[in-house]
């Protein structure tokens, strides 16, 4: 004899397998390893020190 299932939870688990396996591609192609964000993280830390060094002070004595 057949199994029988609910054709409404079969639909629902086909779409949510299909909707995790189109987010496992999309994170393949366009994520970050944790090193490299970190990486880019401090690059940007570095980058926003440098700026603020060089930017003039408020007051008017220099």
């Amino acid at each position: 004899m057949a199994e029988i299932i609910n054709l409404r939870q079969h639909r629902k688990r086909k779409a949510r397998i299909q909707k995790e396996a189109e987010a496992a591609e999309k994170r393949a192609l366009h994520g970050l390893t944790k090193a490299e964000r970190e990486r880019l993280n401090a690059q940007r830390k570095l980058d926003a020190r440098r700026l603020d060094e060089h930017r003039r002070s408020e007051s008017g004595d220099e």
